[in-house]
């Protein structure tokens, strides 16, 4: 029928399907976002071990894609990362490669990956552009994540300019939202205090918050992301990245951020700094003015309503969530 209708239709593959991102552009396109030109096809590490040439060849094969939203990676918060830089580098090293050149093999026609601030050089000018990218070592926490993640765009490059393949990629700042990683040892900032939250709720006890909460982030809610994606693969015709993010103006501190979900789960109990632990970055402030050139309209959820519903959707799941 869509090809009666002269729409040639689309096989999107993504990779990392079942993640953060990969739930929120799932959820997406079933509530409307989707065309029925295109064919979502969501897959995860139970589909295919990606840092496997053979088994990631082989799943290429079977789905025969024509498009290919790349999410699946390595990844950890900042003490999983200071512990395993070089099992970041390895793993993600070898899914990126196999990937892109699964594409190349099977002749897809586009490629978006999901790189990530935390690549940008660690001495820097703020804010952060997609021109800076190799300016710089990363920030040595997260070395290993960061090189890898950065080795994409260079692929992205020669890709590109050796056989002409249209692979680009975005570079979203601190996602979050449902289906995120919970656990508070490895998980990002915001979905750790989340859970901290619930616990020193239930438990009556002191809400301890690592490092100072002076450090500040730019936080993108899932669901605005997911939105954002679509646009990307089917509208942006650069091989070179875009940010994906709120603006400067929305950046907000660690504090602020824990202020906020103690607001949505109506917590009463004490905020505790334990100021033994590391900060990370202080910040890496990025720029979205190549996204608002783009799309100048672009509404995202504000971020006390994003967190109210991430919360949220953490309680109605907790028996279930990853934490």
């Amino acid at each position: 029928m869509t090809e009666a209708a002269g729409l040639v239709p689309k096989r999107i593959l993504v990779t990392g399907g079942t993640g953060l991102v990969g739930r929120a552009i799932e959820k997406v396109v079933a509530d409307g976002e989707g065309r029925p030109d295109e064919e979502w096809i969501f897959v995860s590490s139970r589909d295919a071990d990606l840092t496997n040439a053979a088994e990631t060849k082989a799943l290429f094969e079977q789905h025969k894609p024509t498009h290919v939203i790349h999410l699946a990676a390595m990844v950890g918060g900042l003490f999983k990362n200071i512990r395993y830089n070089l099992d970041f580098w390895r793993r993600n090293i070898h899914i990126n490669d196999n990937v892109l050149h699964s594409a190349y093999e099977t002749g897809v026609q586009k490629v978006v990956s999901c790189l990530s601030t935390c690549i940008f050089p660690d001495k820097t000018t703020y804010p952060i552009d997609e021109s800076m990218i190799h300016n710089g070592p990363p920030h040595s926490s997260n070395f290993g994540y960061s090189y890898a993640k950065r080795m994409i765009d260079i692929q992205n490059r020669a890709y590109f300019e050796q056989h002409g393949c249209r692979f680009t990629a975005v570079i979203p700042t601190n996602v979050f939202g449902p289906h995120d990683n919970f656990n508070i040892e490895d998980g990002h900032v915001l979905p750790g205090l989340i859970h901290k939250v619930y616990l020193a709720k239930q438990t009556g006890s002191a809400l301890t918050i690592w490092g100072t909460g002076k450090p500040r982030r730019q936080f993108i809610y899932s669901l605005d992301l997911a939105r954002l994606f679509l646009w990307v693969l089917r509208e942006y015709d650069e091989i070179e990245p875009i940010v994906l993010s709120v603006g400067e103006e929305e950046e907000v501190s660690i504090r602020e951020a824990a202020e906020a979900i103690v607001e949505a789960m109506d917590f009463r109990g004490e905020l505790v700094f334990d100021t033994t632990k590391a900060d990370g970055q202080f910040k890496k402030t990025a720029s979205n003015a190549k996204l608002r050139h783009y799309l100048p309209s672009f509404q995202f959820t504000p971020f006390r309503q994003a967190v109210k519903e991430t919360c949220a959707w953490f309680s109605a799941n907790y028996a279930n969530a990853r934490k």
